[in-house]
């Protein structure tokens, strides 16, 4: 195991996967997942999907960096977040509300549990 790895889509199969559809509120998104990482609770790599919105209940704390596309997170009470190409942004655990993928988004992703 290499103890410094950069992060990137090369060498890994993806995983494609759909939200649950009851949670789907509009379009077909289709997510695709590059894992980097994935023990002890902590989870990297590289996420992309295509547009669509669906409803999110984060228990994790999530940080992302944006490389493309554009997304908006839609809180519980309102609150418009725009996720753009070169966005950092942490998502703490509680965060209820919608994910809207207006343009094919790709981020790079750090989960804590």
């Amino acid at each position: 195991m290499q103890l410094v790895e950069g992060i990137s889509q090369d060498g890994i199969t993806p995983e494609v996967t759909r939200p649950d559809p009851g949670k789907v509120l509009s379009g077909d998104p289709v997510h695709t997942t590059w894992s980097r990482e994935d023990r002890d609770g902590l989870y990297c790599g590289m996420w992309q999907t295509t547009p669509g919105k669906w409803r999110i209940s984060y228990s994790e704390w999530e940080y992302i960096y944006i490389h493309s596309g554009h997304s908006i997170l839609t809180d519980q009470h309102g609150t418009v977040t725009h996720l753009k190409a070169g966005d950092r942004f942490i998502i703490r655990p509680g965060f209820d509300g919608t994910w809207d993928c207006v343009e094919t988004t790709l981020k790079d992703y750090v989960i804590v549990e």
